[in-house]
């Protein structure tokens, strides 16, 4: 199915009174689902909903009439995401994240760091106290996703650690 076929189909609601409309493309393995109505965001705009195969509808919004995206058989084609390498080593308390002890120093950790289970990762300050937090565990940093300054919550995932 081409855009100016569907470009066409959402121009044919959007002057009649067609609210709903479903197209089935056997050759392709696609079906798009065209639908406007009192439970979409703005009742003039269509949404399209287009299934690829037996994955799940996927919904995009059309702006102007013309859609915003589809996705085509190659988007169908690529791999999910690879797990991540480490373990996630969570935050002990609810507080502010920094990397390093003050702000002109080194961070304590970078990506490919070697840590020991005394080493320290980080500060979290909480209620004007820096507090350092220690590994608790060796092995290697792989992933820092917590930014410098940013505010943490307890249990949230602050480094992915592949332990040795």
């Amino acid at each position: 199915m081409d855009i100016k076929q569907l470009q066409r189909l959402v121009a044919l609601m959007q002057r009649g009174e067609i609210t709903e409309l479903e197209v089935d493309d056997d050759k392709n393995g696609l079906r798009v689902r065209l639908k406007r109505g009192a439970d979409q965001p703005t009742a003039a705009a269509p949404v399209v909903h287009v299934t690829q195969g037996a994955a799940a509808p996927v919904a995009l919004p059309l702006a102007g009439g013309v859609p915003v995206a589809l996705p085509t058989a190659a988007d169908a084609a690529v791999p999910a995401p690879k797990e991540p390498a480490g373990k996630p080593f969570p935050s002990p308390m609810v507080g502010t994240f920094y990397r390093a002890p003050s702000p002109e120093a080194e961070p304590f950790v970078r990506v490919g760091t070697r840590i020991e289970a005394e080493s320290v990762v980080c500060i979290i300050e909480a209620m004007k106290v820096m507090n350092e937090i220690r590994a608790e565990t060796s092995g290697e940093v792989v992933q820092i996703l917590v930014e410098n300054g940013e505010p943490v919550e307890f249990g949230q995932p602050l480094f992915l650690i592949k332990p040795d």
